[in-house]
């Protein structure tokens, strides 16, 4: 069903908290019938709530998508984009107060929606975003299904130094040599990680002086797979074969050997796609930037197979 009439309302997240957030809502303009809905989760680092990255906009062209099958879509911007100064030096910053928190509090405003189906909300998880969307559901998101774009079922530790790998394969000598000293240096803090207490781990810096050990312990210690596995609820797992931030053969096919046979599980890998999901420019990590720059959209058959699969959930 194609919806034209468009309705993008301007709202708050967490309008009582100490951290608002803008968001836009873009919901069907019709009144006899309730919508299933979908609430947008960012990648890693700080993004505003189309998801921009140099020209590309995916969670707009998402949005947008979706919003013509006549589905309800929540998108704003991420705490780190808007608070980021204030939340860069705390000790004590995980992924809860960065992702997970207004990602169930835009799940609650949608759910006392009277326009929305409070039965048919979901989740869609942008890599980083992906990788915690089966813990976002557990924790208060209560979901109806989750979809994860990008994403990986293992910890941000291991996809991190691969990497790392890939760009030093990519190098001169010259810059191999220092490079797999700061890579080494890396390995070692991460190896040790699992050790080290709370409070230690938020005395240790691993990249530079705001990252620091604590908000990869964390989050590693909430693997998505033990969500996943105990899940008997609908999840869509989609991949982009051209994505270099995440692999096909360890992400993709690592999600597929965990959870293969649990019939609730929906996989798709699509041909030439990035990590945005938008057809491959040049390929390779080393230039992720140049790749970005290119102005394009999240192809079509990715929100055609999103809405087809919510629609039949």
């Amino acid at each position: 069903m194609e919806v034209n009439a468009v309705a993008d309302e301007k709202i708050v997240i967490g309008s009582d908290t100490k951290y608002p957030l803008n968001g836009i809502l873009s919901i069907p303009n019709e009144s006899n019938r309730l919508f299933p809905a979908v609430v947008l989760v960012h990648g890693s680092g700080p993004s505003n709530m189309d998801e921009k990255i140099g020209n590309i906009y995916p969670f707009k062209d998402i949005a947008e998508g979706l919003f013509e099958k006549g589905i309800a879509v929540l998108r704003y911007d991420k705490r780190t984009f808007v608070y980021g100064k204030e939340m860069k030096n705390s000790p004590g910053l995980s992924v809860k107060e960065e992702t997970i928190e207004d990602a169930i509090l835009a799940a609650d405003y949608l759910r006392k929606d009277s326009r929305i189906d409070s039965n048919k909300i979901f989740i869609i998880g942008h890599s980083l975003g992906g990788m915690l969307a089966p813990r976002i559901d557990a924790e208060g998101g209560n979901f109806a299904g989750i979809i994860i774009l990008g994403g990986s079922p293992r910890r941000l530790e291991e996809i991190m130094m691969d990497q790392n790998d890939n760009v030093l394969n990519s190098l001169n000598k010259f810059l191999k040599i220092i490079a797999r000293k700061q890579i080494a240096k890396l390995s070692s803090k991460f190896n040790n990680l699992y050790h080290l207490s709370d409070e230690e781990a938020k005395a240790t810096f691993v990249i530079g002086k705001h990252v620091n050990a604590y908000y990869f312990k964390e989050m590693g210690e909430h693997q998505a797979i033990e969500y996943l596995t105990a899940l008997d609820k609908p999840i869509f797992i989609l991949h982009g074969e051209k994505d270099f931030h995440v692999s096909v053969e360890k992400d993709f096919n690592g999600y597929k050997h965990l959870l293969g046979d649990k019939p609730n599980v929906t996989f798709k890998l699509y041909p030439n796609l990035n990590h945005a999901f938008m057809p491959s420019v040049y390929g390779e990590i080393l230039k992720a930037k140049k790749e970005y720059k290119v102005a394009q959209h999240v192809d079509k058959q990715v929100i055609h197979d999103i809405s087809d699969w919510i629609l039949s959930v």
